[in-house]
């Protein structure tokens, strides 16, 4: 291999190719770094290319994880002003509705808490649903409507944003050692075509995130959880209208419970097809499909809207979204290795959190002044025990230009290689 001279190398290394590694290059590269992006398969491979590229506010409880999809919310405001029409922004707005009385106080006092945080939200009394959704259901007793809810085409949006940053992108590329020199600190990483030296190194792997993070000696427990969308053939336009879910999609989402979990959502795209979610589950890397998952879909969405009854399922996918126990990522360097910055753990929400996480790590490649506190993402937050989970690992140093120690397949429950 020829020797590169020290004005050659990037700035970082960015590991993952899907939107959050995407926007991190972005973000880096307009504040002057440049910047390599590789991964072990093509861009959005993985989680990103199977979501339904919700960009949410609706789902966020007031803190941390509402502050970062405001300021998202925001950024892929301005990106949509600059991307190809490709990447499909749609400011559809979200409408999320109860069934009951009871569902709709709950409902009505988390709206009026995002607002307090600066959130846009608006109480729809039941007689009103029928203006924003005509084809909903009759008798549920009301709703909110979350303007700032959109929707992108996730794999187009990972895509766009890669080309438009200028990153160098290395697809089919495996990470296998994450290098440092004396000191301890990044040197680079160590890939299956051989080393790739910089200052600095993103670990943007989703749902490898915590394995990607082992190689570097340091504890990041991500685990996958596991999602199914129904696609339904292309429908009439404005079917639906807005992102439709019901109220209790958002004590799912913040659940810990690893047993299949199932709320509807449903929402149109251009094409005319119907998206069809929402399941969350804990089972490891396991891909065999459940009957029994799309079955609660099928139902769901016919429950909100009757008109779904009549129409065909095309097909199914699933994805593995990256959980961490406390339910906000891990954005930002990682105080025990220097020159180690983490970018994953998003859950379901990496998509629409994707720009302000590139803006929080970009601050900190450059030393600029950050977007918004990053404090409540640190990637060290799990070394004391929490919530059940295993002190830090400190068996598994980062590599000095050795090679990585054998990955675990990636079928093995809760655990994968990066």
């Amino acid at each position: 291999m020829p020797t590169r001279h020290v004005s050659d190398l990037p700035d970082a290394v960015i590991v993952g190719a899907g939107v959050v590694g995407a926007a991190c290059a972005y973000y880096a590269s307009r504040a002057g770094l440049t910047v390599t992006v590789v991964d072990r398969g093509p861009v959005a491979g993985g989680t990103t290319g199977a979501g339904e590229g919700n960009l949410l506010v609706s789902d966020k409880e007031p803190g941390p994880e509402l502050d970062l999809a405001l300021l998202s919310t925001r950024l892929w405001r301005e990106l949509a002003r600059t991307l190809p029409p490709e990447t499909e922004y749609e400011p559809k707005g979200g409408l999320v509705v109860a069934s009951d009385e009871t569902a709709l106080t709950a409902l009505h006092a988390l709206a009026a808490r995002q607002a307090e945080a600066g959130a846009d939200t608006r109480p729809v009394p039941a007689g009103a649903l029928a203006a924003l959704e005509p084809h909903l259901a009759p008798g549920l007793a009301g709703g909110v409507h979350y303007p700032e809810d959109a929707q992108v085409q996730p794999a187009m949006a990972a895509a766009q944003l890669l080309r438009a940053s200028g990153a160098h992108v290395r697809p089919g590329e495996e990470v296998t050692a994450v290098l440092t020199g004396p000191s301890g600190a990044v040197r680079g990483v160590r890939t299956s075509r051989g080393d790739l030296h910089a200052p600095a190194v993103v670990n943007a792997t989703g749902t490898w995130g915590g394995a990607l993070a082992a190689l570097a000696g340091v504890h990041l427990p991500v685990r996958p959880r596991r999602g199914f969308v129904l696609v339904t053939e292309p429908l009439p336009p404005r079917l639906v209208r807005h992102k439709v879910y019901a109220a209790d999609y958002v004590a799912d989402v913040a659940s810990d419970s690893a047993a299949l979990q199932s709320s509807p959502v449903v929402e149109g795209t251009p094409a005319g097809t119907v998206l069809i979610g929402a399941t969350r589950e804990r089972v490891g890397f396991d891909r065999t499909l459940s009957t029994e998952a799309l079955r609660r879909l099928a139902a769901g969405a016919i429950a909100l809207f009757p008109v779904l009854g009549g129409a065909r399922a095309l097909r199914a996918y699933h994805g593995f979204r990256p959980y961490l126990p406390d339910h906000l990522p891990a954005i930002g360097p990682d105080p025990r290795v220097p020159g180690l910055h983490h970018a994953c753990g998003h859950e379901g929400a990496g998509i629409g959190l994707a720009p302000a996480t590139g803006a929080l790590v970009a601050a900190a490649l450059t030393g600029a002044r950050p977007p918004l506190d990053p404090a409540p993402f640190r990637p060290d937050r799990f070394d004391a025990p929490a919530r059940g989970d295993a002190p830090a690992r400190r068996d598994a140093p980062a590599h000095r230009d050795a090679p990585a120690r054998p990955h675990t397949r990636p079928d093995d429950p809760e655990g994968a290689a990066p």
